[in-house]
């Protein structure tokens, strides 16, 4: 037996382990000869240098401001003496690494400059979210008794809007630059670099969102989905923008703004995606992007940070109230992506609840970094990638509906052409019943009453005789035009009595037999007029030139036609008319008159044998 063989991954399981170890941010790995210096002493001072003759305190490393000097905002000087590390290699060059700093910093080595970040005045330079590294000269160095001082500026926590922009100073580093360079390469790609990919995926997948939704209103939850992507990428520009043209109130109050329509847009696109849509609650979402900075600009500068804070636990509850929602709805219509959207939007709560959880004022979580500035592109990516998915297939659906709907379309014209074609004919048919009544009724009054005069009143044999014929021709060929059905009994009645008639009024013995039974079927005027014609020219063929004594017809009928076998027992054809049968002796039109029923006309013949014709013709 073969050893069974583990299921690979799906997709969005692996998308979602990434987007969990992001989350766990893991560090680079632990530098073996960097010192960590966490103690220090602090002056709270503008000057240039550290003022050796203010009074000091002692201050442990990580110090946030919002907790050791509340409200406070301006520079600070921090005052740390270290000795060279003793196992570092005295030809690399030593650094100092800093993994945050809010807002900005200098650093001077034993009363020496030797780093700058940015400005220190408004506009400061915002660094928050940038692990800075500073090398130090060993030309300043000492063995022992280093002294290094770093001036911080920062804003108090009142005057920003996310606790991750208060005023505060990590832990510092002193260790060999190149191990130094890695640490912070690493942090720095996870800082900004990787929310810098981020944002510039957002804005991509945002445009192209945008774009399917505008052509395709009937998904119009991926136009949302393209303006959260691309209202989540600008917001994210506070982290890698360090240099901004304004101070920093103004740069608060504008990030405090944008998440009003940021979670605005993601509540409409659950909803939308859910099938859900209420104006009121669009116009409530709307009406909120007004009010908040409305209160925000009441509350004041001094207070920026409550006023946000109630408004993050608002927006919270709405969006959580929005996932419920759409949970709820999907999972009663059984649709088939509610256990991916399920595990992305409990991932997606959590680093919300983890977000506002630091916003309370969890300090130490503060150093640890900021999950959801990078994880949630990721996140986004993937949803991105499941409605591509499910927008794919109903583009092929649509694409296959369409080719049906296509067909059924033609098969409809080809129905209408149909039906309006038979309309014509119906019409034509119509006019042409209606001429030949016309004609009938003409022939019967007029011509027929002037042959009848001649019937009666002629006193010579020959035109009496030649207008009878005439009158029984017309009368017929008026039966043809009424176009009224005739029972096949009457029929054969009336060829019986013409037949046997004739030939016994020529001295020739008839021998008529016809079906036993009886017939019920109808015939239409037509096959009546040119079955008489054909039987009656048939006759008088048999009496002008056979020269037979006897002639025997067999008819048939049955439910499919008529079939007529008219036998003499005469001279038959001449030799010389042997292979051209079809000319003279009323041949050529028998056989068209069959022709035009669809039926067939044969004649066989041979000198002393008599002549046989076989009609058949469909009823």
């Amino acid at each position: 037996m073969r050893p069974a063989q583990s299921r690979p991954m799906s997709a969005f399981t692996r998308l979602l382990a990434l987007v969990c170890l992001l989350c766990l941010g893991a560090g680079a790995g632990a530098t073996q000869h960097a010192v960590v210096l966490s103690q220090a002493i602090a002056v709270a001072s503008d000057d240039d240098g550290f003022p050796s003759d203010a009074a000091a305190t002692a201050q442990s490393l990580p110090d946030d401001w919002s907790i050791s000097r509340p409200g406070y905002e301006g520079s600070v000087w921090y005052r740390l003496v270290f000795d060279a590390p003793a196992t570092a290699d005295p030809r690399h060059v030593l650094a100092l690494y800093v993994e945050r700093v809010c807002t900005n910093l200098e650093v001077q080595l034993n009363g020496r400059p030797i780093y700058n970040a940015g400005s220190m005045s408004e506009p400061v330079t915002r660094n928050c979210y940038r692990p800075q590294i500073a090398p130090l000269p060993a030309a300043l160095l000492r063995a022992q008794g280093n002294r290094l001082d770093i001036k911080v500026r920062g804003h108090a926590l009142e005057h920003v809007s996310s606790r991750h922009r208060a005023a505060g100073l990590s832990a510092l580093r002193i260790g060999p630059l190149d191990e130094l360079s890695a640490t912070w390469r690493a942090a720095q790609f996870r800082s900004i670099t990787a929310v810098e990919l981020g944002a510039a995926t957002m804005l991509v997948l945002g445009v192209f969102m945008i774009g399917v939704g505008w052509f395709n209103r009937r998904a119009s939850y991926l136009m949302y989905f393209g303006m959260l992507a691309l209202g989540w990428a600008v917001l994210t520009a506070r982290v890698w923008a360090a240099e901004l043209p304004f101070a920093n109130a103004v740069g608060e109050y504008l990030v405090c703004l944008g998440y009003a329509p940021v979670a605005g847009l993601l509540i409409v696109f659950l909803l939308r995606y859910a099938g859900v849509k209420r104006r009121p609650l669009d116009l409530l979402l709307l009406g909120q992007c007004v009010l908040l900075p409305l209160t925000v600009a009441l509350a004041g500068p001094a207070n920026l940070y409550a006023a946000c804070r109630v408004w993050y636990a608002l927006l919270l509850l709405e969006i959580l109230a929005a996932m419920a929602v759409y949970l709820r709805i999907t999972y009663a219509a059984r649709r088939a992506e509610f256990w991916v959207m399920s595990g992305i939007l409990a991932l997606l709560a959590l680093l919300l609840a983890l977000e506002f959880a630091l916003q309370r004022g969890d300090a130490t979580a503060i150093w640890r970094g900021h999950s959801l500035r990078f994880a949630l592109p990721v996140l986004v990516l993937v949803v991105s990638f499941r409605l591509v998915q499910l927008f794919a297939h109903a583009l092929r659906s649509a694409e296959s509906g369409r080719t049906t709907l296509e067909a059924r379309i033609q098969e409809a014209a080809l129905e209408i052409e149909r039906n309006f074609a038979q309309l014509a004919e119906l019409r034509v048919e119509q006019v042409t019943e209606k001429e030949r009544k016309r004609i009938a009724a003409d022939l019967h009054d007029d011509l027929g009453a002037k042959l009848l005069t001649i019937v009666h009143t002629s006193e010579s044999e020959r035109i009496s005789t030649l207008a009878r014929e005439a009158l029984e021709e017309m009368r017929l060929s008026v039966r043809g035009l009424t176009g009224k059905p005739v029972r096949a009994a009457d029929a054969l009645a009336d060829w019986r009595a013409e037949c046997v008639s004739r030939l016994g009024q020529s001295g020739i013995e008839a021998d008529w037999q016809g079906p036993a039974e009886e017939i019920d079927q109808q015939m239409s005027a037509r096959a009546f007029v040119q079955t008489t014609r054909i039987l009656r020219e048939a006759v008088s063929n048999i009496i002008k030139h056979s020269g037979a004594s006897h002639c025997k017809v067999r008819c048939t009928i049955d439910a499919h036609g008529i079939g007529l076998v008219v036998q003499d027992n005469g001279r038959g054809i001449p030799l010389e008319l042997d292979g051209r049968l079809d000319r003279g002796h009323g041949m050529s039109s028998m056989k068209h008159r069959a022709k035009q029923m669809h039926g067939q006309c044969l004649v066989e013949s041979g000198p002393g044998y008599g002549t046989v014709i076989r009609l058949t013709l469909p009823l």
